[in-house]
């Protein structure tokens, strides 16, 4: 249970700030009503039809988040960082790109594990694996983009996870992975954890009212936050309809070859903001003629280098080894663009 009586942490009051998606959102519907008054109506009208369209996506993600916080889901993570290495690796790729849970959750056991002497191999693909992919980022790719493509994403985060693992282990006695961590990791973060990930998991999470508030909470919170992102995304999608034109998108990153794979990685590391907001506007850039290989690269590379995932490394370990971290990122990026260019 969170520390209500800890303040709230800096960064996450200026970040709130800055990246506000309903700010965001008013911004932008009043920046269109200056510019062009009698589009106004057309941006909400087709915000409020893609919702529409996506509902039944959103309403499946929003309740499978919910179950697995109020049963408690998360203390299987904890099974990912016992055993073998190389079986370490595999499991935490493998969760990390299933588990629903946020950076600033997963801070403080990430930490946890750091300071009982986890391999940073096994930390390492959790923590690649982890923002690419989760139950709610699933089913809402799947509903804007298709289950190809969310299914080819999800075996792609698994993948770039298992890379940045084993290619951290192989070079674990190299200068970059010497001493990694920043200073000796506490317990603790910006949710206020104290014990993160500990007990069992109880599957009839509606025998106890505590668990069923939890229920209640992670649903309103998570539902809330899928609706701000992607309002946001799908008026911005409005936006790009009215206004870029498809063949700039086309000239740049369309085509074949490697050339708009790397573009989209590149773009995307430090364009992406939020996960949600990203498929609309990626299936919007789809049907302007941006490649197949540079959308899959733009969401992997950039899923990896967002604001939460990227704070969440940099907090605990050295730069050398957050430069390592985007490394793997990318490299699998470009790798994935490459595959999935040639397979969709």
């Amino acid at each position: 249970m969170a520390d209500t009586s800890a303040p709230t942490p800096l960064w996450p009051r200026v970040k709130d700030a800055i990246f506000n998606a309903w700010t965001a959102i008013v911004v932008v519907l009043v920046a269109v009503a200056l510019v062009e008054p009698a589009q106004l109506m057309p941006t909400v009208s087709f915000g409020l039809g893609a919702l529409g369209r996506t509902a039944p996506y959103i309403l499946f993600a929003v309740l499978a988040v919910a179950y697995m916080k109020a049963t408690g889901a998360e203390t299987l993570l904890s099974k990912a960082f016992e055993g073998r290495e190389t079986r370490m690796i595999f499991v935490a790729a493998i969760l990390g790109g299933l588990s629903p849970f946020c950076s600033c959750q997963v801070i403080p056991f990430i930490a946890a594990l750091l300071a009982v002497g986890a391999p940073l191999s096994a930390v390492m693909a959790f923590w690649i694996s982890s923002p690419l992919m989760d139950p709610a980022m699933y089913s809402v790719t799947a509903g804007v983009l298709g289950f190809e493509f969310a299914s080819a994403k999800m075996v792609a985060a698994v993948s770039i996870g298992l890379f940045g693992g084993f290619g951290t282990m192989l070079l674990k006695r190299s200068p970059v992975f010497t001493d990694p961590l920043r200073t000796a990791p506490k317990v603790g973060g910006c949710c206020g954890v104290k014990k993160p990930f500990q007990g069992a998991p109880l599957w009839r999470f509606w025998q106890e009212p505590e668990r069923r508030e939890t229920f209640r909470t992670a649903a309103m919170d998570n539902g809330l936050f899928l609706l701000k992102w992607l309002a946001l995304a799908y008026v911005l999608e409005a936006v790009m309809i009215r206004y870029i034109p498809a063949s700039s998108v086309a000239m740049v990153l369309g085509g074949e070859g490697l050339k708009p794979i790397l573009l989209g990685a590149f773009v995307g590391m430090p364009a992406y903001l939020n996960g949600y907001a990203a498929v609309p506007l990626v299936r919007e850039l789809l049907n302007m003629g941006m490649a197949d290989g540079a959308a899959m690269s733009f969401m992997l590379a950039g899923g990896v280098s967002s604001i939460p995932a990227a704070i969440a490394v940099w907090a605990l370990v050295k730069p050398r080894v957050f430069a390592a971290y985007l490394g793997f990122a990318l490299t699998g990026a470009v790798l994935a663009g490459l595959t999935w260019s040639v397979v969709a």
